[in-house]
């Protein structure tokens, strides 16, 4: 892996990206994020940065359904990049439940099940 960038639309090398260091794989998705999406607020982008690196981190280690996960969106039409993000969405909606009280604890079945229901057609409409 190129050490010094991050291209969500391809897929880093599994074993060059688990060998880094997870502040240098936040850094580097951070640098992405800085230079390509202006639309995330300056206070938000170290957060968004470690929901990508989350999602990449189970992609590299085929921790499933995240990889069929992407995979299927990617098919269904939508860039590997808004794959992550609508991965990373769940995955959000998780840690808010459990930092709001809703939930006491992280539970693995019920990320698993909201994103095998996750398709494309769903993220574009806002509901994942």
């Amino acid at each position: 892996m190129e050490q010094d960038k991050y291209n969500p639309e391809k897929a880093p090398d599994p074993e060059a990206w688990l060998e880094l260091d997870e502040f240098e794989r936040i850094d580097l998705i951070q640098s992405f994020i800085e230079m390509n999406e202006t639309d995330v607020p300056e206070e938000a982008k170290r957060l968004h940065a470690a929901i990508h690196a989350a999602v990449e981190n189970q992609l590299a280690m085929a921790i499933e359904p995240a990889p069929e996960t992407v995979t299927r969106l990617v098919r269904q039409g939508l860039t590997r990049h808004d794959a992550v993000h609508a991965v990373g969405a769940v995955l959000s909606g998780d840690i808010y439940e459990m930092m709001n009280g809703t939930t006491k604890k992280w539970n693995r079945q019920h990320y698993d099940q909201r994103l095998k229901k996750l398709t494309a057609k769903r993220w574009r409409k806002g509901k994942w």
